[in-house]
Order: structure tokens, then C-alpha cells, then sequence
């Protein structure tokens, strides 16, 4: 830091009661918002009122350091990047001050997030009419800087449509009550439009999303020198908002959706205006290259309008949608009336703005053209044109948006890496500008023109208009100390973009990242900004990201710590790479939950990134004790088995003081109770089991079967728990477990992972007895490598090379501590001893089931990235099931034991974000058991929740979801949780038994006396 800096940074540490932040964590978590482009400023200061936001402009004018105010850093167009300091009000300035519902009015702070103003709004029948689509982390001062609109304008306008007054600080320092009249205006502003009326009353074109430019007509006497609205949308570069009286408007006490579909989005948008005589409030478009494979649900189209009804009644609700439908041209149509199949559907639209920077081809595409508007009527000859061009340039994107305002947001795939693919950006923006104006539009309809449109401003206005814009500048902030570079005399729209600085050579790396061509840049140049891992609500299944709603820390959201990735990566911020403390600082609080991987609308894994940034910071280093005890759990219980010491292990482990040493020797928080072992290990009852029964059953490791029937035969050799048998049946044995069988129940290999194997075999055991309940046949993999031969009848027999022990093991410890050799080399053991299953010829195996949802996200995800050269991987990835998955497709007409109880707690993480849980909801839903499980996570995660200083992090993100719907679970509910790490949790901070799904199941089976649960 230079002498000035160290000097603006005491200056305003003694000037402000908020947070001073000119350190490196706080510079690179600012550089860029959800644009384009990057500005690196000199420190970040959180106020905690107007007094403080004064002292800051106070000192930055003595100092001539730009000021630039920001809410979520959102913005698409670069206006909450600076050079200067940043204004965060997100920290402190997020007060919802009062709530008039008699007056329909709300006085709020800039850092308010609109879900906060909408949920308290919501008891009185009211909300704030417009609603971005990051309605759950845009903040109030950052939607009036922009003049945000959202879905619902064509019913309730603009931000500028809902603001009553503002207090505005100047850049000199001056507080003014901005609204009607003169009386809240600076001096010289009067003078200033009274000089130029007739260009005021000409200059602008007349369209509903006209944001573009200073709103300067706003003050013409005509319009009632609406102040207040003329502030809006000019980006922060004329005063600073410090809190804002806004309107709220009545909430229709029911809705209905009718989606719409079309041939093409060009025939959408011909039809939306002709919607809007009826009312709606809602008219949102999109094309399918946005919309899930799946389908969500969408009537039959090409692309569709999404139009919504409102109404005092249900019926009445429907009755207007029904009526839209009626009279409209569309190929087929839905209506949809109940608010869960609402949100499902308007969630598809709402992530578009991530989804659509993905092409369907997988290439890249970005913002910079995201929001022109043009009239509602001309819509559909500018979208036919805008085609023609993006083809002119070689350029591919997918339009969406709103279509009843004629604003129209698009990604679209420019080069931005390369100075032939930037050269062609500049020309389109310029092409493109000429078309919007051609068609009596604005550069801007929604997000404003920040530095991406700016530019092009005269094109739409003309020279002398932009002229007084830049006067209009001049009274409200002469010094030019507000937002420099937007708006007025702003950057070339080619300047400053965030790619530049990345290395342009592919970085050596561990994981494959095949959605990303292998190139770990790509992988972090996949978070634009949208942030919706900041969103605080927390109704329905999200995951994502609980360390940020435990903190409230931009560190701690995925975006964060992709920013962090991203100035690693550009070197001169972050400036020692990998060995950066402040990355690995922001990740040590990540869960590796893997709910970005499905929440986040471009897929950003910050599991996968936190395990690669690991493996590389502490290659030859000392890692911390946490990642010696528990990253390497599998080995320090499998010796434990070996040795035969679980019961001494736990006896030792209920004597205070040897806890206390253990846990702080193994780096585990001394809050946490040391779990127990279990005194008989999984493998260990099921041969226990297997020599009960001698040959009788047939059960043994898995060997190779034939899918359809699991029929095979083999002859075992040694213990009856390396017998390698293929099915079940007639057959004869000893302790021994030799034996022959064929069976004709499907054949399944049952994944004894750690977890089930050493901590809770009962899961295990419940899981047996289920599965051989519904017809299908158990067997355990081999603990030898194995090689095949024929036999006479086609069926395959093991071969024992006298190759070493060995365990199967998804390497999920490994992984999460970032310890990638010794997982590379612990999978590899585990495909040398599946071998015979994963052959060329072997797509007909038997599938996997694994019972922990962590070890079957690792190997349906972390082993074929992680090992991308061997295509075994991939196969065995594609054969593992969930436990209700393998129930689902294997015995499809087995009847589960009517369990008839509600249940409570929670989604798994990993089922969540990676294996999907609809099997269970169908199995659970077949049982009986009845109840929503609560999305989140537990917070225990691993290791996670076990080490030293996250206990209390963990214990937060339990509290958030978890542990409030068990504690208000009845005495009959079943406390269902399948992951180990959620069962310890509940144990460990409710006192509260979590059980796995098939051990509420197994319990609801009839007993056999002597019969299948062997010993059990």
C-alpha cells in the first residue's frame, strides 16, 4: 500500500464508526459486480449511518478518491465497480425503518434486500411493486441507483413508478429531502433545465422501460418536478442515497399463471402486446434453449409467454387467466393455479440469468447487451432483426425477458478473451445500438447503462442532450467524486474487462472439469454475479450457501469465494497464488454441501474448487491436524478393526481429559463429543451372517451376474465373506461359504462405506433386510483384485491372483481435505478391485447401491472428474444407485411396509444438489411416511463441523432449518436423516435419534424368526 493509501485508510478509520476495510480480501471481493468488467478499488467501507457515509465522502473529496455506492453488486453493466472507495451498505445500512399499511408507504435503508421489505409488507396485503429477478439479494438503494423494474411492471412500472422521497447526500456534503418541488433539488439545477425545456420536452423517446441516460424530464413542470424520480436510475453518480420513502401497492389475494407456448420466441413476442388491453400482471417471455431438459412442466412450444392474473378469489383469479388463454394465438397452453407449481415455474425464468450464460452448445456467453427495450408493438420486427445480426457476427444468444415492456435481456457467446473477439464486440454494441434506436428504443430498459452502454449514448439522445447530461453532473457533483467513468465522460465499453487479467495458458490442475473443457479458468469465470448464493430466504428445498446465511460475510457466499479464485488466478491483488492465506481463509468455511452445484444457475462447484485449492496450497506443507484425523478416517478405522481395539477406542474416548488431548492432537473442536464405534463392523456381521446361513443363501462379494436376473455362478474359496457368488439359491456350505447358486432376483453390490462400515452398520444391516425384502439379491464387493474367466455356460467365474487386501472407498475424505493424490490412489485401488465389474463388456453389471448420500456424490462426481483418464471411472459412476433409486428400478413392483407416520428433518445436501431425491419422495410416499423435510443443511458436513473453530458456524446453519422442524416434530414422527453427518448433528446438539430411510423400513418388516436377519 502506497503512503496515500495508508494515509486515506487512517483517516477514515478516525472519521467512521463502520467498517474500514483496505485489506486484500476486501479489495478483491469488490472488483466486479455481474458484468463484464473489473475496476480494483483502493478499500471498502461499510457506514453505519448518514453521518459516517459524510465523514467517507468527506475524506475521499480531500483525498480526490472516487466514491461508489453499492448494494449487492449485481449490477450487469459495471456501475458498482470502482477504482476509488466502495460504499457497502449491505452490512449495516439494511433497516427496514417503518411500515405505514394505512399510508401504503415504507421507509428503508439502501442496504435493505427487497425479500425483506416484501415479507414485511406481505401481512398487510402489500409488497413493492417492482421485482427483479434477484429479488432475494438486490437491495432498495441499488434497484433506485438503477431504476430496476422486474416481471411485474407491465403492473406496477418502474422503481421510479414506486419512490416517494429520498435523503440524498451530495458529494460536497449537502442532505437533501429529494421529492416534489424545487426545495429538494441542488442549486442550479432549476436554472440549468428551465435553459433547455424544449430539448427536455423532445429528446426522449416514449416507452415504458425507457432507463437510459439521466431522467432529466422528470423535472419538467408538466411532470411536476418530480426530483426524486430524476435520481433514479442515475447509477450513483450524482448524490448518495441514504434512505427512501417508497410506495407499496395492494398484493391480489390470489394468482393465476397461464404459460403460453409458441413456435419461436419471435412469435411470443409478436402476441405479448396484444396481451395487455386484458390487464395482466405479468407478461414474461422465453425460448427453450433456457429451459431444463426436463421440461418443467411447460405446455408444448418453441417458447413461451408467462402471463399472470390476479384477482379477489381463486376462481376469479383463474377465470382471467382462462380468459388470456382463450384469446390468445399460441400453439398450447397451461394454466397453472396452485402457488408451489407457480414457483416451479417461474423459477425456470428467474435463473435464466445464469442459465443463459451457457449456450446450448456449452460455450460461454456473457452480458453487455442484456436489457435494450423497445415499444411493445415493434418487438417482434426488432427480435427478427437482432437475430439477423447476431448471425452477421458469428454471434449465438438466447433472448428472454419482458416481453409486455418490450425489454429484452440476452447473453450472448463474445470472444472477450482474445483482441479480435473484443474488436467484434465493440462492433456489434455499436451495430446493435444503431438497431435500437432504429426501432425507438432505449440501450437500456432495465439495469441501466454503467459503462457497458454508456458510451453509446449520443447514438440514442443525441450530442446535445448528452451534453447536459454531463452538465446536470456538474451540479450535483462538481468534483466528479461520484462514480466516475459512468454515465458521463464514461469508459470505452471495451475497457476494464474482468477476462484480461486471467492467464490465457490452461492451469495444471487435478480435477478434469469436463463442463469446462478442462480448464480450471473457465470453471471460475462460471460466476457472473447474479448471487444467488447471497439469498437469505430460506423457504423450499435451496441449499446453497450455508456459511453465507450463518455469517452474513461475502467470503462466505460461492460468489465470494469465486472472486477471491478469480484475483488469485489474475495475480495482482491476490498476489501469492495458490499459497494465498486470504483464499484459503474464504474457503475454510465452505461446507462442500455441493448446493451450488445445483442451486447456482451456472453450476459453480466450490466443493470441487475448495479440494483443488487444497491440494495445491499444502503440497509440501504441513497441513493443519484435522486433515491427518479425519481426512484420513478410512485408514485410522480400518486399523482400529484390524487390531480389534473399537471398545478400548471407546472407553478411552469417555475419559475427559484423554478426550480433550485427542481432539486437540487431532484438531477437532473441543465442543464436539468423539463418536462411537461400533463394536461389530458392517463386513464383519455380514460374514458373521453369511457362515450362519452356510452356502444356503448364496450370498458372498459380488462377482459378475447378469443384470436382468443376477443369475451367475462362482465358487468361492477361503471365508464365506470372499466367497464369490452371483446369485442365490439351492447350494450347500459350510463356514467356509463355498458354494454355487443361481437365483432369479436382480443382483445389486451392496458400497460399504466408511461411514456405514465402522460408525452406524445398523443402516447397513436395515438396508439388507429391505432390499432382499423387495426380491433383490445382496452381495459385497471383493476385498482381493480379481480377474475373470468363462465357464461352460457363459456364466463368469473369479479368479483369485493373490493380489493384496484392499477396501473399496470412494475417497470422499480425501477429497474434501484436498489430499488429491492419495485419492487418485485409493479410487484407482477400488477400480482394480471392481475390475471384472467395469470391463467393456460389462454395461449388463450389477449396479452399485451406496446407503451414504456423501460417498455416492463422491463417486458419481469426484471419481470421474478426478480420475477423467481411466473410462473405467465413469462406468462405475454411471452403476450407483441411492438406496431408493436401486428400489425404484430393480423391484418396481415390490410394495413397501405401510409405515403410516409422519416424518421430519432433512434432505441430504449431496442428495440435493447431486443424486436427486425424487425416488425417495415416491418411496417415502409409498410407505406412508407423510411430510415435507426441510431443505439446508445440517452443518455438520464431514469433517467440517468437527474441526476447531467451526462449531459455532456449524451449529448456526443447523439452527437455521434442521434442528427447528425436529424440535417441533411430535412424539410420532420418524426423524428421518440418511447422512451420517446429519444423524451425529442431531445427536450431538438435539439429544435426537435421526434414522435412515431403510432402517424405518426395515423396522416395518414383518420378523422371520430364524430366517433373514442373520444375527441382526
Amino acid at each position: 500500500m502506497s503512503e496515500r493509501d495508508a494515509s486515506l485508510e487512517r483517516e477514515l478509520r478516525d472519521a467512521v464508526r463502520g467498517d474500514v476495510g483496505f485489506d486484500v480480501t476486501s479489495r478483491a471481493l469488490n472488483t466486479m459486480d455481474a458484468s463484464n468488467y473489473r475496476r480494483v478499488p483502493l478499500g471498502v467501507v461499510a457506514p453505519v449511518d448518514a453521518d459516517d457515509v459524510a465523514a467517507v465522502l468527506a475524506v475521499c473529496r480531500a483525498h480526490a478518491v472516487p466514491v461508489v455506492p453499492r448494494g449487492g453488486g449485481t449490477s450487469i453493466a459495471g456501475q458498482a465497480t470502482g477504482t476509488g472507495v466502495v460504499l457497502d451498505f449491505t452490512r449495516h445500512m439494511n433497516g427496514l425503518l417503518a411500515l405505514d399499511a394505512e399510508a401504503r408507504t415504507a421507509v428503508v435503508q439502501p442496504g435493505l434486500v427487497l425479500d425483506r421489505l416484501q415479507a414485511a409488507a406481505a401481512p398487510h396485503g402489500l409488497r413493492f411493486g417492482p421485482d427483479p429477478s434477484t429479488h432475494g439479494r438486490c437491495t432498495l438503494g441499488g434497484m433506485i441507483g438503477n431504476n430496476s423494474c422486474g416481471s411485474h411492471s407491465v403492473a406496477w412500472g418502474t422503481t421510479a413508478d414506486n419512490v416517494h422521497s429520498l435523503d440524498v447526500l451530495t458529494a460536497r456534503g449537502r442532505r437533501l429531502r429529494a421529492g416534489r418541488g424545487w426545495a429538494g433539488a441542488p442549486d442550479g439545477l432549476r436554472a440549468l433545465v428551465e435553459r433547455d425545456l424544449a430539448l427536455l420536452r423532445t429528446g426522449y423517446p416514449e416507452l415504458p422501460r425507457r432507463i437510459s441516460g439521466y431522467a432529466l424530464d422528470a423535472l419538467l413542470p408538466e411532470n411536476g418536478v418530480d426530483v426524486a424520480r430524476s435520481l433514479c436510475g442515475s447509477e450513483g453518480t450524482l448524490g448518495v442515497v441514504t434512505e427512501a420513502v417508497v410506495r407499496l401497492v395492494e398484493t391480489p389475494a390470489a394468482r393465476a399463471l397461464a404459460v403460453l407456448g409458441y413456435a419461436d420466441e419471435s412469435a411470443a413476442a409478436e402476441a405479448a402486446a396484444g396481451l395487455l388491453p386484458q390487464g395482466p400482471l405479468t407478461v414474461e417471455g422465453m425460448a427453450a434453449d433456457l429451459v431444463p431438459a426436463s421440461g418443467a412442466g411447460l405446455p408444448r412450444g418453441g417458447a413461451w409467454l408467462f402471463v399472470e392474473t390476479g384477482g379477489a378469489s381463486d376462481g376469479e383469479a383463474r377465470a382471467r387467466a382462462d380468459a388470456i388463454v382463450r384469446g390468445a394465438d399460441c400453439l398450447d397452453a397451461r394454466v397453472v393455479t396452485d402457488p408451489a407449481g407457480q414457483r416451479a415455474l417461474w423459477s425456470v425464468r428467474e435463473d435464466a440469468s445464469g442459465t443463459a450464460t451457457r449456450t446450448p452448445g456449452g460455450s460461454e456467453a456473457w452480458p453487455g447487451w442484456e436489457d435494450c427495450a423497445v415499444p411493445p408493438a415493434r418487438l417482434g420486427p426488432y427480435l427478427r432483426e437482432f437475430r439477423k445480426l447476431l448471425t452477421a457476427h458469428g454471434l449465438r444468444g438466447t433472448p428472454y425477458g419482458h416481453f409486455g415492456d418490450g425489454c429484452i435481456h440476452v447473453r450472448i457467446d463474445f470472444d472477450l478473451l482474445t483482441e479480435a473477439g473484443v474488436a467484434r464486440f465493440r462492433r456489434f454494441s455499436e451495430e446493435l445500438a444503431a438497431l435500437v434506436v432504429a426501432h425507438g428504443g432505449s440501450l437500456s430498459g432495465e439495469h441501466g447503462d454503467g459503462q457497458a452502454r454508456a458510451e453509446l449514448l449520443p447514438a440514442m439522445y443525441g450530442d446535445d442532450l448528452v451534453a447536459l447530461f454531463a452538465r446536470a453532473k456538474g451540479v450535483w457533483d462538481p468534483d466528479d467524486l461520484l462514480n466516475p467513468g459512468m454515465l458521463v465522460r464514461p469508459d470505452p465499453l471495451d475497457s476494464n474487462l474482468r477476462f484480461a487479467v486471467l492467464p490465457r495458458e490452461p492451469v495444471d490442475v487435478a480435477f478434469g472439469y469436463p463442463s469446462d473443457a478442462g480448464d480450471f479458468s473457465a470453471a471460475v469465470r462460471r460466476c457472473v454475479g447474479v448471487a444467488k448464493c447471497r439469498t437469505t430466504e430460506t423457504a423450499g428445498p435451496a441449499v446453497m450457501c450455508p456459511s453465507f446465511r450463518a455469517t452474513g460475510e461475502e467470503r462466505h457466499s460461492t460468489r465470494g469465494r469465486a472472486r477471491l479464485l478469480h484475483e488469485m488466478l489474475a495475480g495482482d491483488v491476490v498476489t501469492d497464488g495458490w499459497g494465498s492465506t486470504e483464499v484459503r481463509d474464504a474457503l475454510d468455511l465452505c461446507l462442500s454441501c455441493k448446493g451450488c452445484r445445483s442451486d447456482c444457475p451456472v453450476e459453480v462447484d466450490m466443493a470441487t474448487y475448495k479440494a483443488e485449492f487444497l491440494h495445491h496450497h499444502y503440497a509440501g506443507r504441513r497441513r493443519p491436524a484435522a486433515h491427518y484425523s479425519m481426512g484420513l478416517l478410512p485408514l485410522w478405522l480400518r486399523w482400529v478393526t484390524r487390531t480389534r481395539t473399537a471398545t478400548a477406542v471407546n472407553a478411552l474416548a469417555r475419559v475427559g481429559v484423554l478426550a480433550r488431548l485427542a481432539k486437540r492432537a487431532a484438531g477437532i473442536a473441543p465442543e464436539r463429543q468423539i463418536p462411537e464405534l461400533a463394536s461389530e463392523t458392517f463386513s464383519t456381521w455380514w460374514a458373521r451372517r453369511g457362515r450362519a446361513d452356510g452356502g444356503k443363501a448364496g450370498r458372498g462379494r459380488a462377482g459378475r451376474g447378469q443384470a436382468d436376473r443376477g443369475s451367475g455362478s462362482g465358487r468361492g474359496s477361503g471365508r464365506g465373506e470372499d466367497a464369490g457368488v452371483g446369485g442365490t439359491g439351492a447350494g450347500a456350505g459350510t463356514g467356509a461359504g463355498a458354494g454355487t447358486g443361481t437365483g432369479a432376483g436382480p443382483l445389486v453390490v451392496l458400497w460399504p462405506d466408511t461411514f456405514t462400515e465402522h460408525l452406524s452398520p445398523s443402516v447397513g444391516r436395515a438396508a439388507v433386510r429391505v432390499l432382499e425384502a423387495a426380491g433383490i439379491t445382496v452381495v459385497l464387493p471383493p476385498t482381493r483384485r480379481w480377474t475373470t474367466g468363462r465357464i461352460a455356460d457363459g456364466h463368469t467365474r473369479l479368479l483369485n491372483p493373490f493380489a493384496p487386501r484392499g477396501r473399496v472407498c470412494c475417497g470422499l475424505t480425501y477429497v474434501s481435505t484436498g489430499q488429491l493424490d492419495r485419492a487418485r490412489a485409493v479410487l484407482r485401488r477400488t477400480l482394480d478391485l471392481l475390475a471384472p465389474l467395469l470391463d467393456d463388456d460389462g454395461a449388463d453389471g450389477p449396479p452399485l447401491v451406496v446407503l451414504e448420500p456423501s460417498c455416492a456424490a463422491a463417486l458419481r462426481t469426484d471419481l470421474p472428474e478426478l480420475l477423467h483418464d481411466d473410462p473405467r471411472a465413469a462406468r462405475l459412476a454411471a452403476r450407483v444407485l441411492t438406496f431408493a433409486e436401486a428400489l425404484e428400478r430393480l423391484a418396481p413392483g415390490w410394495t413397501p411396509p405401510a409405515v403410516d407416520r409422519p416424518v421430519a428433518g432433512q434432505t441430504h445436501c449431496h442428495q440435493h444438489a447431486v443424486l436427486g431425491d425424487a425416488p425417495d419422495r415416491r418411496l417415502r410416499e409409498a410407505a406412508g411416511l407423510t411430510g415435507e423435510l426441510s431443505g439446508g443443511c445440517c452443518g455438520l458436513a464431514g469433517n467440517f463441523g468437527f474441526e476447531k473453530r467451526h462449531f459455532e458456524v456449524s451449529t448456526a446453519c443447523a439452527e437455521e432449518q434442521l434442528l427447528p422442524s425436529v424440535r417441533a416434530a411430535t412424539a410420532a414422527t420418524a426423524i428421518l436423516a440418511d447422512g451420517y453427518s446429519c444423524r451425529t448433528q442431531l445427536s450431538q446438539l438435539a439429544g435426537i435419534r435421526g434414522t435412515h430411510l431403510a432402517e424405518i423400513l426395515a423396522e416395518a418388516l414383518p420378523r422371520t424368526p430364524g430366517g433373514a436377519d442373520g444375527g441382526e
